[in-house]
């Protein structure tokens, strides 16, 4: 690792470029890492100026990318009303040989890929591999995060049905995905319809504890795998109950959710996905199997995404050199 410190903004993560396959394959290697007990990550902590606000700080440390540091992240649901993102924060590396501080980065873009790219690897063991419909509940950063991932995951994908409660989004969404790539988009009108005869179903709306979910279990096909990154605001406890097979990144993790409130209705979950990745929970075995994974969102996929950016950034001379 370089001395001195690396301070990277917004544009220069941006400017970095790495790309999704990229991560994908990180994010799924760290998963295996995870399932080899070759992580430390204890449960992420955090205070809630709001009941459905929050800042958490989440460390971790990972043998192989040696890597270790903290990403302090913060969910203000108010944020776009004001001209601000709603996921916002900062991660920090240190060199695991020293301690010493090695970058400071934004955590925003780093979040919505890792975060896509962990549903893609999810995706991997629990979706089909013939998967053509991909529904998106949610189109935002992480709505737009997920397409991608999904679509460099399953290049079978043809077919994307979009919902957004703010039509504006929606619209917006559809646009630019028809202008990026190639695969026909649907504005539905409302959930069910775009739910309904999906493969793959992500939703990434609001995280909120005290939720009214609105799909059912009547709307998801034999074969459908499920992805919900904002816990179970949008499914109801009958569809997750339908489930063949229902995992999440982490269960001391969702264990720690439970105490604070949240997944009051959810049913347990069989295991997490580095149990499946390293093969000790069995993953999707027939085409019919409805399945679902729940995840948190864990720090080990922010330290060996924000590792590649630091070692690619420093090399190219991207970001500010500040002394400590």
């Amino acid at each position: 690792m370089a001395a001195g410190l690396l301070y990277l903004s917004r544009a220069d993560v941006e400017m970095v470029g790495l790309p999704m396959a990229e991560i994908i394959a990180a994010v799924e290697a760290v998963f295996r890492e995870k399932g080899e007990g070759r992580v430390e990550m204890p449960a992420k902590i955090g205070i809630h100026p709001a009941p459905d606000d929050f800042l958490h700080a989440m460390p971790a440390y990972v043998a192989s990318p040696h890597s270790a540091g903290i990403k302090w992240v913060g969910n203000f649901l108010k944020n776009p009303a004001r001209g601000l993102p709603t996921i916002s924060g900062l991660v920090v590396l240190n060199d695991p040989e020293t301690g010493m501080p090695l970058a400071v980065m934004d955590c925003t873009w780093v979040t919505a890929n890792r975060t896509g790219a962990a549903s893609a690897v999810a995706g991997k063991y629990l979706a089909r591999r013939d998967a053509e419909w991909l529904a998106v509940i949610g189109c935002g950063v992480q709505g737009r995060s997920h397409l991608e991932a999904m679509l460099v995951q399953f290049p079978t994908i043809r077919f994307v049905k979009a919902y957004d409660r703010m039509r504006a989004n929606l619209d917006h969404f559809v646009q630019e995905v028809q202008a990026r790539y190639d695969v026909q988009v649907v504005a539905a009108e409302d959930c069910e319809l775009a739910v309904k005869n999906a493969d793959i179903i992500v939703t990434t709306t609001e995280i909120l504890k005290h939720p009214t979910p609105a799909i059912r279990p009547e709307w998801i096909k034999p074969g459908a795998f499920c992805m919900p990154v904002d816990f179970d605001s949008q499914f109801t406890p009958e569809a997750i109950r339908g489930m063949d097979l229902f995992y999440t990144d982490d269960v001391t993790q969702m264990d720690y959710y439970r105490t604070m409130g949240y997944f009051a209705n959810t049913p347990r979950v069989q295991g997490d996905l580095g149990e499946v990745v390293v093969g000790r929970k069995s993953g999707r075995t027939s085409p019919e199997q409805r399945t679902m994974a729940m995840h948190l969102g864990l720090a080990i996929e922010d330290m060996v995404t924000a590792v590649r950016i630091y070692e690619r950034a420093w090399a190219h001379g991207i970001g500010t050199r500040l002394p400590l």
